[in-house]
C-alpha cells in the first residue's frame, strides 16, 4: 500500500500552527516494521532544539495501560481474578458512603465505574496507606451504585498501584520498571524525574497562555501516588516497542472489550477506549493523556496490527486528532474523517434553559451553561463555546464538537454532565 505521508505531514504542521503546538513527536508501526516516525517542531522553544522520535515527553494517561496490563497478567498467573473485592487486598480501603464496600471490583477500579466522582488531588501523598486513609476520611455524594455510571477517577484508579504493591512485594514503580519498561526494552522511559532530568533530548512542557497569546514553560508535575496513571515519561520508540506486546499476549485482548458506552459509538474498557465497527471493518483501540505540559495519545487497530503514538510538548491541545489522522493515513482512509458524526436535533431555546447552571468536580474542573439572547454557551476556563443540540439530552460544543452528555432525576431535571471522561455535578444554587 502506497502511504500519503506528505499529506499527513501538511496536516500536522497546520495543526500545529492553530493549536500553537510547540513540538510533537509520531510514530506508526505495522506488524513489527516502523512505517513512519519522525519529530515535528520543537522541545525547546528558545533553544531551537527539534523534536526526534527519541525526545521524551510525558505520556499522561496512556500509562493507565500499563498498569492494567500487570493486573490482567497477575489475574492470568492465577494471583488475582478482576472480580475480587478490592478490600481482599485492600481491607483498610473504605468509603464512608458506601454500606457494602466488598461490591467494589478490581473491575470497577480499571473500568473507572466505581461511582466515586472525581475528588480533589492531593498529589503530595507518596504511600499508598496514606491515600487510603485519605479516602476513608472523605466527605461526598457518590453518583451512584458500583457499575451503574462511568466517570474518570483517578484516586480510585491508583488503588490498582497498592494491589500491584501488595501481591509483587515491590514498591509500584520498581515492579513497572523491572517488569514491563525493562524487558520491552524502554530505555529511555521512566516513572523518575531524577533520571528524566539526567537525560539528553528531554522536551520542555508548555501551556498556551491566551490572555497572553504565548506559550509559557510549566514545570514537570511531581504525581505522588497519581504515577500509577500518569507516571511515565517516554518517547514514540519506546512506545512503539510497547505495542508488541498486543500482537503476543491473549490477555491483554480483554483491556478492549466494550464495558460502559462514552459517546455515541465509543465505549471504554480496562484503561482503553474502544471503537467498534469503525469505518465498518476496523475496531479503533486508543487512549489519551493530558497533564500541564503534555498532550499524549496511543492505540491501535488490531485487524491490521496497526499501532500509532502521538506526543506532543503542550497540554490541552488535540493530539487524539493527530492520531487518528495518522491512522486514517495508514488505512487510506479520507484524512480528516470523523470517528462520529452527531446528528442535528431541533431543540427550542426555552428548552435549553433547562440545562444553565454550573457544573463542577472536586477535583477541579468547571462547566458554566448559560444562554445570552437567542444563543447557548458553555464556558470552560473563560473561553465561551456555541452550542448546539444532537439529542434530548446532548449538546455539542460547536468549536470543537466535544458532547455535553447530561443525566436527569426523577423530576427530569438535569442533576451531572459527563464532560470528556468526567460527571460534573450541578450545584445547588442552580
Amino acid at each position: 500500500m502506497k502511504y500519503n505521508w506528505n499529506q499527513l505531514e501538511a496536516y500536522i504542521n497546520e495543526k500545529m500552527k492553530q493549536e500553537h503546538i510547540a513540538g510533537a513527536a509520531v510514530g506508526m508501526m505495522k506488524n513489527d516494521s516502523i512505517i513512519f516516525q519522525k519529530g515535528f517542531g520543537y522541545r525547546d522553544l528558545e533553544a531551537q532544539l527539534p523534536v526526534t522520535p527519541e525526545t521524551n515527553f510525558g505520556i499522561a494517561s496512556v500509562t493507565k495501560s500499563f498498569t492494567a496490563m500487570a493486573i490482567l497478567e497477575m489475574e492470568a498467573k492465577g494471583l488475582l481474578s478482576v472480580d475480587d473485592p478490592v478490600q481482599k487486598f485492600l481491607p483498610e480501603f473504605n468509603l464512608k458512603q458506601v454500606k457494602d464496600m466488598e461490591s467494589i471490583s478490581i473491575h470497577h477500579l480499571l473500568s473507572h465505574t466505581t461511582g466515586l466522582p472525581p475528588i480533589e488531588r492531593k498529589e503530595y501523598l507518596t504511600e499508598f496507606s496514606k491515600h487510603l486513609s485519605y479516602l476513608a476520611e472523605l466527605e461526598i455524594n457518590m453518583l451512584g451504585k458500583p457499575g451503574e455510571f462511568f466517570s474518570y477517577c483517578n484516586d480510585m484508579f491508583l488503588l490498582l498501584g497498592a494491589i500491584i504493591e501488595k501481591i509483587s512485594g515491590k514498591p509500584y514503580h520498581q515492579y513497572m520498571t523491572e517488569t514491563y519498561l525493562q524487558t520491552f526494552q524502554m530505555n529511555r522511559s521512566t516513572y523518575y524525574l531524577e533520571e528524566l532530568f539526567q537525560m539528553e533530548n528531554v522536551s520542555i512542557p508548555y501551556d498556551y497562555n491566551q490572555k497572553a497569546g504565548r506559550l509559557e514553560k510549566v514545570a514537570w508535575p511531581t504525581l505522588g501516588n497519581y504515577e500509577v496513571g500518569g507516571g511515565i515519561r517516554s518517547n514514540v520508540v519506546d512506545l512503539l516497542k510497547y505495542g508488541h506486546v498486543y500482537l503476543n499476549n491473549s490477555y491483554t485482548n480483554k483491556m478492549w472489550n466494550p464495558i460502559h458506552k462514552i459517546g455515541r459509538n465509543s465505549f471504554y474498557g480496562y484503561a482503553l477506549n474502544v471503537t467498534p465497527n469503525y469505518a465498518e471493518q476496523y475496531t479503533l483501540v486508543q487512549h489519551g493523556g493530558g497533564q500541564p505540559g503534555v498532550s499524549s495519545n496511543f492505540g491501535f487497530i488490531p485487524e491490521e496490527n496497526l499501532f500509532v503514538v502521538v506526543l506532543t510538548n503542550v497540554g490541552g491541545v488535540s493530539a487524539g486528532n493527530l492520531w487518528l489522522a495518522a491512522v486514517h493515513t495508514a488505512l487510506g482512509l479520507p484524512l480528516e474523517e470523523k470517528i462520529s458524526e452527531e446528528p442535528e436535533y431541533e431543540m427550542t431555546l426555552d428548552e435549553m434553559r433547562k440545562f444553565q447552571g454550573i457544573y463542577s468536580s472536586l477535583e477541579g474542573d468547571r462547566l458554566k451553561i448559560q444562554i445570552e439572547g437567542i444563543q447557548a454557551f458553555a464556558v470552560v476556563e473563560e473561553q465561551k463555546y456555541h452550542l448546539r443540540a444532537s439529542a434530548p439530552d446532548t449538546l455539542v460544543m460547536i468549536q470543537n464538537e466535544k458532547l455535553l452528555r447530561f443525566f436527569f432525576n426523577e423530576l427530569k431535571q438535569p442533576w451531572a454532565v459527563m464532560y470528556g471522561l468526567r460527571m460534573l455535578v450541578r450545584e445547588n444554587e442552580f
